[in-house]
């Protein structure tokens, strides 16, 4: 019966629209301007490929019809930034607009007598022993139905900037999201009640977990996201439509931990406060003196684990920099760094254990928590394996000149994630290591000598042996210029404008650019003096007469 409404609900949307009157009658416009221009035509092209998709939708099954909804759901996307473009802008048929809002908000009214028709059909087909993956389901068809209801509130707030009159419409989505927060609140309550009950258990399996247990707390955990992501859109449109939200956010609150802006309103961060300053009051009545000396401990050890921390940082210090292995100055800071944080971190789990916190539960949280860490922040982990690398191989080291992820200059200092490099006019720049291992590293630095390559240029009139005598003769007296290798003066080409000597003297690295600069001013001052010419580019230019 849903299916048979779905459908009659969007041929009326399709004969509303400009599109369903074009085919209709061809001779009419679509709009009641004279020409048609690109972005109607455009706006029409999408609605028919909506209108044969969602045909096309009641005969899919399975993965064709997962695509058929990814597709409606992208076009119509972008049908509505077209929309919203066009309801910025001036336009000289605002009843166009109308006609296109309209539209919306009916498709938008179909594809939830949709999704309530496919959430109906997994209800009917629940079988014994499957309940949690169709709650899973259901909770996913839910999370879909949050981009159109957004999409629906948006659709309103269009429609009365065109002075239509939706306040029924606006009123029915009120009271459906009204229904919606709380039905959500109350199931990620709930959910969240039987997460942790799935944790307790799988942690007190210990070794012996089973598949089933580790397959019940992702499950379980993703469909407390949904569920969070959907209250959250929810809360948010009944702000917008002017509703309290208070209750629902504190929810979030209590399942995220995250401090946004909601908590600066002051009947959340009331009734929030009020809770913990219950529990701190009932906590320090009941086991007050117990918890102060566990307390006292736990700082104790907290303060002997940096004091350790420090000693050790010494000793690996004069260790690293007195090996004979050589170690960079990079892999020294490492090896630095990681000791005193490896011992404070043993320091913290000892102190931990004496407020009475099960060390093994805990590591392996923190087990499970590194792979979703992992997911999570895999970049940052690319970061650290490039760092690691780098330590490895060494292809700089601390005052290196290098040229690396298209950034020239001097490291100053290197993390496992990053690399400080200073420019040469003194900019402080952090780059990623995995950019820097992933691109051809040039350590300028890393050899002795480095080569000043420069071309000078005279006249064809000018004595070539002349010049090179004088070009020589400035290689060799400059202070910096080193003798072995020894300096190459030569002709090297011959140009439209003029003979080219290629100078090339062999310099310190940190004295290439004295020398380049010095050798060039040298050049111009004795060529002057010795009536040698630098030419200008020069053509001939023969004109015949018949």
């Amino acid at each position: 019966m849903l299916r048979i409404l779905f459908t009659i609900l969007f041929t009326l949307v399709v004969f509303m629209s400009p599109t369903a009157s074009a085919e209709q009658d061809a001779t009419a416009p679509i709009v009641t301007t004279s020409q048609l221009t690109d972005t109607q035509n455009k706006i029409s092209r999408l609605q028919q490929t909506i209108d044969q998709d969602t045909r096309l939708l009641f005969k899919a099954k399975g993965e064709l019809r997962n695509f058929t909804e990814y597709r409606i759901k992208n076009k119509s996307s972008e049908l509505r930034d077209i929309i919203a473009q066009l309801i910025k802008t001036p336009d000289e048929n605002p009843q166009y607009l109308i006609t296109l809002v309209q539209s919306q908000l009916d498709f938008l009214n179909s594809v939830g007598s949709y999704l309530d028709d496919q959430i109906m059909l997994m209800r009917l087909d629940i079988k014994q022993g499957d309940e949690s993956k169709v709650v899973l389901a259901i909770s996913q068809r839910e999370f879909e139905r949050d981009h159109y209801l957004k999409a629906q509130l948006t659709s309103l707030q269009w429609a009365k900037s065109l002075n239509m009159d939706v306040s029924i419409q606006q009123q029915k989505l009120t009271d459906f999201m009204l229904k919606r927060a709380d039905h959500f609140d109350s199931l990620v309550h709930y959910t969240q009640d039987e997460l942790q009950k799935a944790v307790s258990e799988a942690e007190s399996a210990g070794a012996d977990i089973t598949a089933e247990q580790k397959a019940e707390v992702m499950a379980l955990k993703e469909r407390l996201d949904q569920s969070s992501s959907s209250l959250a859109v929810s809360a948010g449109m009944l702000e917008t439509l002017g509703q309290d939200v208070t209750a629902f956010k504190q929810t979030l609150f209590s399942v995220s931990g995250d401090i946004t802006q909601d908590v600066l309103n002051f009947s959340v961060a009331s009734n929030l406060l009020q809770g913990w300053l219950n529990v701190i009051k009932d906590q320090t009545i009941n086991n007050g003196p117990s918890l102060t000396f566990k307390i006292l401990v736990f700082v104790f050890i907290l303060f002997l684990a940096s004091l350790v921390a420090k000693i050790v940082t010494k000793i690996i210090s004069k260790t690293v920099k007195a090996s004979k292995l050589q170690f960079s100055q990079l892999l020294q800071d490492f090896f630095i760094s990681l000791s005193s944080k490896v011992v404070f971190a043993l320091g913290l789990l000892i102190a931990l254990s004496q407020l009475g916190f099960e060390l093994g539960p805990l590591l392996a949280g923190f087990g499970i928590a590194g792979v979703i860490i992992g997911f999570a922040l895999q970049d940052t982990l690319s970061n650290f394996a490039s760092g690691m690398m780098i330590l490895i191989y060494r292809p700089f080291d601390v005052g290196d000149l290098i040229n690396a992820a298209n950034v020239n200059g001097r490291v100053s200092h290197m993390s496992l994630v990053s690399t400080t490099i200073k420019t040469l006019d003194n900019q402080r720049l952090i780059v990623p290591n995995n950019k820097i291992w992933g691109d051809t590293i040039n350590n300028i630095t890393a050899e002795h000598q480095r080569r000043v390559d420069m071309i000078f240029g005279i006249s064809y009139s000018d004595n070539v042996e002349h010049a090179e005598t004088i070009l020589k003769s400035i290689v060799e007296q400059h202070p910096k210029v080193q003798e072995h290798p020894e300096p190459i003066v030569k002709l090297h080409t011959l140009g439209e404008s003029s003979v080219d000597f290629v100078v090339r003297p062999w310099v310190n690295p940190d004295d290439y650019w004295e020398v380049y600069w010095d050798i060039t001013r040298a050049v111009k001052i004795r060529f002057d003096a010795e009536g040698i010419s630098i030419p200008f580019p020069q053509r001939d230019v023969h004109i015949y007469q018949k």
